[in-house]
């Protein structure tokens, strides 16, 4: 709740808050019903009656805050029915109050009449309804804040959930097409390759599991995890998987969400490198430009045609990414697929450049260019 106390301020204590808004009120309007009676000349006996109009109505508007605290919870209607009783019946009081005072202390013997008594009515009255709508008006923005602050922090938690849950969504996906591939180095016997493809799944799972509460990891680390996917699926396609890695070192603290990459790097071989018996080339390139972290992948396979109804957002993987990226970045980031020259798939992840340290300076930006370059 630190968020709410920011923004509540003064009203941080309610309690301290209304005492002293309520001295300090009532303290002023006896200032200013003295001043005004000395200015005019009507002598230290309009004080002590000021003094003793300002104490009735500091305690009308005690009783009346007692009051509001239970019909401030209601519903509006019988809210602001019984507050419009209670505010009539409450200046009545204070008006013959105040005539008493008036005719005790200032004029003995005094009795106001028609219009004389018709103002000292509206007047109290005015002083009330002022009080009165003070009171709602800050009661009403204080449940408004805690209700707001409520609400962004459960979006700040349903948003975190999401992400949580695209994130883990990838694990089963992956899971069960290597856990296929073990199944079938066991048939063939080939035991050695069998418990060097286990030993990778559990170092690439250990990292997933372990990834920072926000979901983030930094390039250095999803590049150690890519590496650790791809030594897996190197175990199936030997020689037929070929890949490089060319990340600038100015980004390897840049952080993104955590296994972002590895649907991407999934697809290219299941369209690249599988259907083809020369296997494919994969690149993963990432770089700074400007104030963004740009990242492509590309491959040297049948191109984006090749590519089914599930970059569309029909399936998993690369839908999984765009959820990510829309659920951590808004509309502040750029995800492209392509055709990458001569042959094969390229795509384009284009985020803010975020480190543990914001306000790292830009060194050496350079001009955004297109797609990265060929395989």
């Amino acid at each position: 709740m630190v968020g709410l106390h920011a923004r509540q301020g003064f009203f941080h204590d309610k309690n301290r808050a209304f005492w002293i808004l309520q001295g300090g009120g009532w303290f002023a309007y006896l200032m200013l019903r003295a001043l005004s009676g000395l200015a005019n000349s009507m002598g230290l006996n309009f004080a002590v009656s000021a003094f003793f109009v300002t104490a009735t109505g500091f305690s009308i508007s005690l009783l009346l805050a007692a009051a509001y605290r239970r019909l401030i919870t209601m519903k509006p209607v019988w809210t602001w029915t019984i507050t419009a009783l209670l505010l009539m019946t409450a200046s009545a009081l204070f008006s013959v109050l105040e005539v008493w005072s008036h005719a005790t202390f200032y004029q003995p013997g005094w009795q106001p009449r028609g219009v004389q008594f018709l103002g000292a009515i509206l007047l109290d009255f005015s002083v009330l309804a002022a009080w009165t709508g003070l009171y709602f008006g800050i009661n009403y923005y204080l449940m408004l804040s805690e209700q707001s602050v409520r609400m962004v922090n459960m979006a700040a938690q349903a948003n975190s959930a999401q992400l949580e849950m695209l994130r883990y969504q990838l694990n089963p996906h992956f899971l069960f097409n290597t856990l296929n591939s073990i199944s079938t180095l066991v048939l063939l016997k080939q035991t050695e390759r069998a418990n060097a493809m286990l030993s990778r799944l559990a170092s690439f799972l250990r990292y997933s599991l372990v990834g920072e509460r926000e979901g983030l990891a930094t390039v250095a680390q999803e590049a150690e995890a890519m590496k650790l996917y791809l030594d897996i699926e190197r175990t199936r396609f030997e020689a037929r998987l070929r890949t490089r890695f060319d990340i600038a070192p100015d980004v390897m603290e840049a952080r993104l969400p955590s296994l972002l990459l590895q649907p991407v790097v999934e697809n290219a071989i299941k369209y690249a490198v599988t259907p083809s018996e020369d296997g494919a080339d994969i690149l993963v390139d990432a770089r700074r430009m400007g104030d963004r972290l740009v990242i492509t992948i590309a491959d040297t396979g049948p191109g984006l045609g090749a590519v089914p109804a599930e970059a569309g957002g029909t399936n998993v993987g690369l839908a999984n990414i765009r959820d990510r990226l829309a659920q951590s970045y808004g509309a502040d980031h750029r995800f492209e697929l392509a055709d990458n020259e001569p042959h094969g798939m390229i795509v384009l992840i284009d985020i803010p450049f975020q480190t543990e340290n914001p306000a790292q300076p830009v060194a050496n930006p350079v001009v955004v260019q297109q797609l990265a370059p060929q395989v």
